[in-house]
Order: structure tokens, then sequence, then C-alpha cells
């Protein structure tokens, strides 16, 4: 299983990010941007990354929970800017692609996934980037935003410029069926393939298989 390491990356003058990273022990097929829920960089997490660098891929996970936003270069009560802003987690998804690219990943083979919070901002990212694919899992905020500076989903999903799959629990999330048939029909009129899928609350291992099949048939 591949070690994870975490980095502070200078994003400009006042700005950085933390990034928790793993690179695979042989060839890289390719880099992948992790977001995490709402607890941040958890052990979950941590397995996530681990699990997807021995499958080959150059993971960076940007440390956009509470406690973890961005981190200022000098000391003071305010060194901390919301990372639920559009331009502050595009800003952080940057420095991680930067670091993946800089670490022998082809910027054609860039995708991103999110879990939860993240699942959201991952669709998020990829209707403002141009990346090989994206995947969210279990993302909230279809119809009301999660926080003042992110749009809801719903609106937003026709303009993807990436190939999009959406993973959602049958049951056992706040998110309706209802929630996920409107945003299944807007990322349909998108100009880039979509699919959406509910799997069930004991079927992760189908989810992650269906990520990491959307990966290897878009990041190639």
């Amino acid at each position: 299983m591949a070690l994870t390491r975490t980095e502070k990356i200078k994003i400009d003058d006042t700005r950085a990010v933390r990034l928790t990273c793993a690179e695979p022990d042989g060839v890289v097929r390719g880099g992948l941007v992790v977001l995490p829920e709402s607890r941040g960089v958890t052990e979950a997490v941590r397995g996530v990354v681990a699990g997807l660098a021995a499958e080959g891929w150059l993971v960076a996970v940007p440390h956009l929970h509470e406690g973890e936003h961005f981190e200022l270069d000098h000391d003071s009560a305010n060194d901390a800017v919301s990372a639920l802003s559009a331009d502050a987690v595009l800003a952080a998804h940057d420095a991680a692609v930067s670091w993946l690219t800089g670490h022998g990943a082809d910027t054609d083979r860039v995708g991103v996934i999110g879990f939860e919070l993240g699942g959201a901002i991952a669709l998020v990212v990829a209707t403002q980037r141009d990346l090989g694919a994206a995947v969210t899992v279990a993302g909230g905020g279809i119809l009301d935003p999660l926080s003042d500076g992110l749009p809801p989903l719903v609106e937003i999903a026709g303009g993807l410029r990436c190939p999009w799959l959406g993973l959602y629990r049958e049951e056992g999330d706040d998110i309706t069926v209802e929630q996920v048939d409107k945003l299944r029909d807007a990322a349909a009129t998108a100009t880039v393939a979509t699919d959406v899928v509910r799997f069930a609350f004991d079927s992760t291992y189908e989810a992650w298989q269906r990520a990491l099949n959307w990966f290897d048939a878009h990041l190639r």
C-alpha cells in the first residue's frame, strides 16, 4: 500500500494550501485530485488515496475542511480563507493539479473525484476547468447550495466541460430520488459524456469499481 505524505503548497504571496499526496510504486497512469468530505482528510480518505495510488494513480488531496482551509504565510487570528467559495476551491484544485503535473502526470490524464461535500465541489470544478474526467460520490447541494459561495448543482451541470459520473446511494443520505433525477436531466444537456448511477449502501465496492472504470475509460 502506498504511503501518504502532506506538503504545504504556496498559491500566491499570501496563501498556501496543504496537500496530502501519494505516488504509485510503478508507472504513473495519470493524476487524480481527491476532494474530501466535510470531516476533512480522515483516515478513510487516506485509505482512498492509498488505494488509488496502488492502482497506479498519482494522487493529491487539498485540505479544504474546517481548521485546514487556506493558510496565510503570517500568524494572525484571521489566517484562514473560507474554502467553500468557488474561487477558493478552484485555487486549491489548481494547486493540486500543479503538484500532479509536476510529479509526472500528463495534463490530459488528470481527473477529479470528490466525496459528499467534495463531490459537490468536484462537479463545480468540472464546469470551470478542462479536465480528463470527474466523479462525484454522494455530493449534496443539488437544489440548494451548500454555502453562499457555491451554486446549486442543478443550475450548472449543463455546463460540464469533461466527462462526469455521479454516484449516489439509494438510501442513507438526505439526497432524494427526485433531486438525483433532476441532476441527471441537467447533466444530460452538457456536451460531454455524463452518467448518474444509484448504488446500494452496502455496495461501495460497486461504486469504487465504477469510478475506476470511468477514469480508465476517459484518462488514456
